[in-house]
């Protein structure tokens, strides 16, 4: 669940750099070449794929059948506070595992913070645990956002409360009830304002 990196060795060799060995073995200059062509196809293909749309954020939450109990837990927000899933009983809780790494986490935020203004003072609260990132990290980037969040963003250091849920990527959103039971989920981003999502949410604390 960590932002993977790639860890680049410098390689070594005994022979100089202009060793004939190197350069002028027709071979290894032919593979060289090869490989160098290969080399400008991919970042060719890496550049196009970067210049696509990204894909909309979409309104399906799958539900979750069974229902399964919420694990609870305990994680401190940007602020140092602590928040329990067990500090929100008859609420709904849409709880949302992100990092500001990830391109479709940023742009479901704004949406997330319409929901949770449109149902301000109603049984429902929003809780967005941010993935292996600090404190300083997360004011930085919330600070940009509009609107930025008013809900509880929290710290999930060591991802072990995505681990108890068994997340798969980033982002996933659980829509937990008000009898804590994980009702619905998604994987991907999600624009968390869409009336659909809206009436499944109303849905849900009527019930």
């Amino acid at each position: 669940m960590a932002k993977h990196s790639t860890l680049f060795s410098k390689g070594s060799s005994a022979l100089p750099k202009n060793s004939p060995s190197r350069l002028e073995n027709p071979e290894r200059r032919n593979a060289l070449i090869t490989l160098g062509g290969l080399g400008l196809g991919l970042l060719a293909t890496g550049t196009a794929r970067a210049d696509l749309p990204e894909p909309p954020l979409t309104h399906i939450l799958a539900p979750v059948k069974p229902a399964r109990p919420a694990p609870d837990f305990s994680l401190a927000d940007t602020e140092g506070k602590i928040h329990k899933l067990s500090d929100y009983p008859g609420k709904v809780v849409l709880l949302n595992f992100w990092a500001t790494w990830c391109p479709p986490c940023r742009r479901e935020l704004p949406s997330m913070e319409k929901l949770y203004q449109a149902l301000k003072g109603k049984p429902f609260q929003v809780l967005a645990c941010d993935q292996q990132e600090d404190a300083d990290t997360l004011f930085a980037f919330t600070g940009q956002l509009d609107p930025a969040p008013t809900f509880p963003v929290l710290l999930d250091s060591n991802s072990a409360v995505s681990k108890a849920y068994g997340v798969p990527g980033l982002p996933t959103t659980f829509l937990i009830d008000k009898t804590g039971q994980i009702a619905y989920r998604a994987v991907g981003g999600r624009e968390f304002d869409h009336p659909a999502i809206h009436a499944l949410i109303e849905k849900l604390m009527a019930a």
